[in-house]
């Protein structure tokens, strides 16, 4: 079973602990990485950390929460090894992960209820990258730094 991050701000806390209960429910592994609270703090520093250890392989996927999911998908995806999608809807984290390989699942905590997110990452989660066509599109997503 792939083992999980998960990451918020004040804003995502609650609806983290949702998905947290979610992925004890279904025997994943997982790390919260913070934040441990709903008193206001800076996204970044969860999002770094989470990144990083996907990153480096200590994770196979994450799931990361703000208001919008914008400023927490924009940290993370300055990670070179990281492919972010902000989803919405139970379709975009099908495709994010079948067509993009993504890697972290972003959600808009404000604007998504308990049930969308369930059903969000469970998909997120359960979905496979389909290869094939979008494997060279993929590759050529990190910069080629000389």
């Amino acid at each position: 079973m792939k083992k999980i991050g998960i990451a918020s701000d004040h804003a995502g806390y609650f609806l983290k602990g949702k998905i947290i209960e979610f992925l004890k429910k279904n025997g994943y592994e997982f790390k919260d990485f913070g934040s441990f609270s709903d008193e206001s703090t800076d996204y970044p520093d969860y999002a770094h950390p989470l990144a990083l250890s996907i990153s480096k392989g200590e994770y196979d996927l994450g799931i990361t929460i703000c208001a919008t999911g914008n400023g927490i998908n924009m940290t993370v995806n300055k990670h070179q090894k990281i492919r972010s999608a902000l989803c919405w809807n139970e379709e975009i984290s099908r495709l994010a992960r079948a067509h993009n390989d993504a890697n972290i699942c972003a959600l808009p905590g404000r604007f998504i209820s308990e049930p969308e997110a369930i059903l969000i990452v469970r998909t997120f989660l359960t979905t496979e990258f389909e290869g094939g066509r979008h494997t060279n599109r993929i590759a050529k997503i990190p910069l080629k730094i000389v």
